[in-house]
């Protein structure tokens, strides 16, 4: 059934085959539109989807634009989240918001996040992102329908690099012994990855036989063929026993002959020019007004940069990057640190390095590119973390030294248990890697931003936990965790290029804190300070410690500038670049010596600071310690947001600027 008014049960518009072929190319022109818009997201999985769900929103679905919540609709599950420009754009077309708005895609403030919330936008059934999760979900409101008695069906969007979650194998089996015939799901079996072809990184097939194994009818249709897609939906929907699969084959990219079939537009947006050559290939030259559309986003960008200026905390000058003439800084992604340390070390033939499907986004495949005679000891394990962790502790059962990287959220929560058990219980001498940590991962938004890792990791018995401010400091922590650190340890790290405030020769201990001294401006930010092991540090009698970690330590470096130049409040600023175990005699001499600290972290607040705010008032050894005037800033017990990484940064108020002005008031400076 089409698009129906569920009051009167009145279908708003049946939609033929030529026009559904119409609606879906006119589709890709939007996907093209606002990822363009976005400087950002998935190209290549989006416009592969595009035929189907032209069918899908506009033919096969029963959902009212008009009335969301409609508890007679049927429901269509995104466990492909990163497909979400797909998703918006389905739902634009059908009639839930006008299609201006995808202009807004990713940005700060708009309810197009760079994967799908369900408390955004109505239309959007779960928030999703996590791969691996959204068809098990799926499973369960197919379950409750069935015990309902309600007769609306389940749609689930799946991927192929997600089949290799071990939770949709478990969900498949589920479903077929629950004899769900009320869920459908939709594979685009475009036969790529982030890491390559699937069959190449970590085969799938045969993916038919696999499924009917566990229960399941399966169809298998060329997914760009609209009359195919509709016979499988309708043969689909009238299932009488068992769930069904409907293995679409499709063209990852298809449109648009140079993203077609082309594993680098898995997660790239096309530039205006490339936007503009793949509507000329689509036909749709003359059909959109792009200065509207563009300008729907740029505005929606100047109202929230007024708005995150607005609500700043204000100083004598703007002490932001780079925006006077001395104190300049050269910008660098942590994680290159990471890629450089394994290509420089990766020598060592203990070393064997676990790839996640996002390897070279997180740089840990830096291990063999320049060098094919590593690839031997390069394992590739897809979309599988648990699988990922657990290799990871055979490996260095037998004596290996494994390197297991993926996202943080990933590598820290996916795997929870099994670097609980298999790797901490054990305590295995493995690396785990934890990538894009914090806010400032940007337009990807909640579920790829790692907020939680501290809390989790520390916790952890037998784990080490390293948090590097800058490029430098990661390649040099590497390289002590692979060689020094024995036992389970997990190194977190950020994504966007954050300020290098670290040489060579700056004072650098696994276990020991680094001390920043700000001593005057220089043509250089760096060259601003003198840094010493905290072991070696002599008390200057300053009035303020800020204890931090990771890229959010430059942060408390440029608020202690800004308060020795406004305030003249001289601060003692601790790099905790050891997280597990920390510098107990750092943090309570700091404490005793200048009687004030503030933590700083691009975290969820308390996983730095309540650590350091409880050694402070047990003292080094367990007696009673110094009360202390004290205060935190990180993340305020919410989830991150798609936006620009600095707008991030300045909106969840953990800016060098949110750190000097807690501290002006700590410490009553006016």
């Amino acid at each position: 059934m089409p698009l129906i008014d569920s009051k009167t049960g009145q279908v708003i518009k049946d939609y033929s085959v030529d026009q559904l072929k119409e609606r879906a190319n006119y589709m890709r022109g939007l996907d093209l539109i606002s990822l363009c818009s976005a400087k950002s997201g998935h190209s290549g999985g989006t416009l592969s989807m595009m035929d189907i769900l032209s069918v899908l929103y506009l033919k096969i679905v029963r959902h009212d634009p008009k009335n969301h919540l409609w508890d007679g609709r049927d429901r269509v599950i995104w466990s492909a989240g990163h497909k979400a420009p797909a998703l918006y754009i389905s739902l634009a077309v059908s009639g839930y918001f006008n299609e201006v708005e995808l202009a807004k895609l990713r940005m700060l403030g708009s309810p197009l996040q760079g994967h799908p919330h369900r408390k955004d936008l109505p239309g959007v059934e779960i928030s999703s992102g996590s791969l691996g999760q959204g068809l098990p979900v799926a499973l369960g409101v197919a379950m409750s329908a069935k015990l309902d008695g309600k007769d609306f069906k389940v749609y689930a969007i799946t991927s192929d690099g997600e089949q290799q979650e071990g939770s949709m194998w478990e969900a498949y089996m589920e479903a077929g012994n629950f004899k769900l015939n009320n869920l459908i799901a939709i594979l685009d079996r475009n036969q790529l990855q982030i890491d390559g072809r699937t069959e190449d990184v970590q085969a799938l097939e045969p993916l038919p036989e696999k499924y009917k194994s566990f229960g399941w009818d399966v169809i298998e249709i060329d997914g760009h063929s609209i009359p195919q897609i509709i016979e499988a939906l309708e043969k689909a929907g009238r299932s009488s026993e068992k769930p069904t699969m409907i293995i679409a084959n499709t063209v990852k990219g298809k449109g648009v002959s140079f993203m077609e079939d082309q594993v680098g537009w898995h997660g790239k947006p096309p530039s205006r020019e490339e936007m503009l050559k793949g509507l000329e290939e689509l036909g749709l030259s003359k059909t959109f007004d792009l200065d509207k559309y563009f300008k729907a986003g740029n505005d929606h960008q100047a109202a929230v940069e007024k708005k995150l200026a607005d609500k700043m905390p204000k100083f004598k000058r703007d002490y932001w990057w780079n925006k006077q003439e001395n104190m300049k800084v050269v910008m660098d992604p942590t994680r290159m640190g990471l890629g450089r340390a394994l290509d420089e070390f990766g020598g060592d033939e203990r070393i064997v390095c676990i790839g996640a499907d996002i390897s070279g986004s997180i740089t840990i495949s830096d291990f063999y590119k320049n060098h094919p005679e590593r690839k031997k000891r390069w394992l590739s394990v897809g979309v599988a973390e648990q699988g990922g962790t657990t290799l990871a502790a055979g490996l260095a059962k037998e004596g290996k030294i494994p390197v297991f990287g993926t996202y943080g959220v990933f590598s820290s929560a996916r795997n929870l248990d099994q670097l609980r058990v298999s790797v901490c219980y054990n305590d295995y001498n493995v690396l785990i890697v934890g990538a894009h940590g914090g806010i400032s991962v940007g337009p990807d938004g909640a579920t790829h931003q790692e907020l939680e890792a501290l809390f989790q990791m520390c916790g952890l018995p037998n784990m080490h936990v390293g948090v590097p401010c800058d490029a430098i400091e990661t390649k040099r922590m590497v390289k002590d965790m692979l060689f020094e650190i024995v036992g389970p340890k997990y190194i977190r790290f950020a994504r966007e290029a954050t300020p290098v405030v670290t040489d060579e020769k700056t004072p650098y201990k696994w276990g020991k804190a680094t001390i920043f001294r700000f001593r005057g401006e220089k043509p250089n930010f760096k060259d601003a300070f003198e840094t010493y092991l905290a072991e070696n540090y002599k008390n200057e009698n300053e009035k303020l410690s800020l204890v931090s970690c990771g890229p959010e330590l430059p942060e408390a470096l440029r608020a202690a500038w800004i308060l020795k130049s406004d305030y003249g409040l001289e601060s003692r600023v601790i790099d905790m670049n050891t997280v597990k175990p920390l510098d107990k005699n750092a943090i309570v001499r700091a404490a005793e010596e200048t009687g004030a600290v503030i933590t700083a972290e691009e975290h969820q607040v308390g996983g730095l600071g309540n650590q350091v705010a409880g050694i402070i008032l047990s003292g080094v050894n367990g007696g009673q310690g110094k009360a202390v005037k004290f205060a935190m800033i990180g993340v305020k017990d919410r989830f991150g947001e798609s936006g620009l990484p600095w707008q991030l940064i300045k909106e969840f108020e953990v800016t060098a600027e949110h750190i000097a002005d807690r501290a002006r008031r700590l410490l009553n400076l006016g």
